[in-house]
């Protein structure tokens, strides 16, 4: 009976350590990098051959080479991410995910290494007579947002006077603000700039920064403050050197990565 029972015990302490978070030394010992992405493009897609490519990948793999270790990108939803982590199915999540402090009580946040937000797009011919957007809180002006977005909230508190047209897709609200119909356009960026890249002269957005800003981090497992440092000294050299702004406007302020996906980044 006690055989059993020991041989019980340890075959729930291998599974145990076989499920355990690792700490950085651990990562580097086993020449692999876990890195769980969210398939969601431009930040992860995959490509005609299957193969994942994205800001996220480019952001792994480089990290990865900087440690000294090989990349595994692991693809799950978004609500699964912070769950795989503390299964200790991957190391580290790098998926464009929003620091906030309910998701710090179960993981630890680097400095944020990507910035994203809601954006206005505007129609030009529409609004060639708005000196700034602050005028646009008037009846004279109709701002569309898809429905029960946070765009939708977000228009309703900055031009309360304004006419607020609500869209079931992306797709629905983009026509409506192509055509005209609307005058400006609520949504999650990059959708904003990716409108006014397709159609210059059509469409503009008209402030350098989001209306309403999100900071994304890498998040690890709680208790291994190494692996921390490392990520925090990872993002002020990438910064530094410029490679990580650069490649940020490549994916999120060009088109050029379109060949490569095709038409997956749009909703």
């Amino acid at each position: 009976m006690l055989r059993v029972t020991a041989i019980i015990v340890l075959a729930a302490l291998a599974l145990v350590g076989e499920a355990a978070a690792r700490d950085l030394q651990e990562v580097r010992n086993s020449g692999t990098l876990r890195v769980g992405v969210t398939l969601f493009a431009p930040w992860a897609a995959r490509d005609a051959d299957g193969d994942l490519a994205g800001f996220e990948v480019d952001v792994a793999q480089q990290l990865a080479a900087d440690m000294g270790v090989k990349a595994q990108l692991l693809a799950y939803e978004v609500d699964r991410l912070v769950p795989a982590l503390e299964a200790g199915e991957i190391d580290v999540i790098a998926a464009g995910l929003t620091i906030t402090p309910e998701r710090a009580l179960h993981v630890n946040f680097s400095q944020p290494y990507a910035e994203s937000g809601i954006a206005l797009a505007t129609h030009l011919e529409r609004t060639a007579s708005v000196a700034d957007v602050s005028a646009l809180d008037s009846e004279e002006f109709t701002i569309a947002a898809v429905e029960n977005s946070v765009g939708e909230e977000l228009a309703r508190r900055l031009w309360p006077r304004a006419r607020l047209q609500v869209f079931a897709s992306v797709e629905a609200a983009s026509g409506a603000l192509l055509t005209g119909q609307v005058h400006g356009y609520v949504e999650d960026e990059p959708v904003p700039t990716f409108l006014a890249l397709e159609n210059p002269g059509v469409i503009d957005v008209p402030m350098a920064r989001p209306l309403l800003v999100s900071r994304a981090g890498f998040a690890v497992n709680k208790g291994d403050p190494d692996f921390l440092a490392f990520l925090n000294a990872w993002i002020v050299a990438r910064e530094a050197d410029t490679w990580l702004p650069t490649t940020a406007t490549y994916w999120f302020k060009s088109l050029h990565w379109r060949g490569r996906l095709g038409d997956v980044a749009r909703r």
